[in-house]
């Protein structure tokens, strides 16, 4: 049994150790808000947080996840979930919709951290987040809208 700690809960699960996070998540937990999508950490729309650090759970084995705090889409709660979430509305960021567990768990990280992103703070934060819809530019500024809220 591996014991984790997922949005605040304890959960244990009887998974192979090598089994990666995402699959714990979604097949064994039914938590599926965090995505599949390239499998090798690519696209990012499996990120979750590992204590506050946006990781991408498609290739973090389970053990490597025990004893850690994991935030899902599901769990997400704060000052800056709540400011990401509205910017996102606000701005009508999502298009299809698949990538935007990923791209708003890496912008809730960023906006936690820092409040006045530039342009290239954002990119790199959102690196390797795949939109397939090109909705860049409304996911910066919905960013870039959700650092003024946190600075509010």
């Amino acid at each position: 049994m591996i014991r984790l700690n997922i949005n605040g809960q304890e959960r244990e699960v009887d998974v192979p150790a090598d089994m990666p996070l995402l699959w714990v998540l979604r097949d064994e937990l039914n938590m599926t808000g965090t995505k599949f999508g390239c499998g090798i950490a690519q696209c990012g729309a499996c990120t979750v947080h590992i204590d506050g650090t946006p990781t991408r759970s498609c290739v973090t084995p389970v053990e490597a996840a025990a004893g850690t705090a994991i935030t899902t889409i599901e769990g997400v709660q704060g000052k800056a979930a709540q400011a990401v979430q509205a910017a996102w509305q606000k701005m009508d960021v999502v298009q299809c919709g698949y990538c935007q567990s990923g791209q708003i768990m890496s912008a809730i990280a960023l906006v936690a951290e820092n409040q006045n992103p530039s342009d290239e703070d954002i990119d790199a934060a959102m690196d390797g987040n795949v939109c397939r819809c090109a909705t860049y530019q409304r996911i910066r500024a919905a960013v870039k809208d959700a650092a003024k809220t946190m600075r509010a």
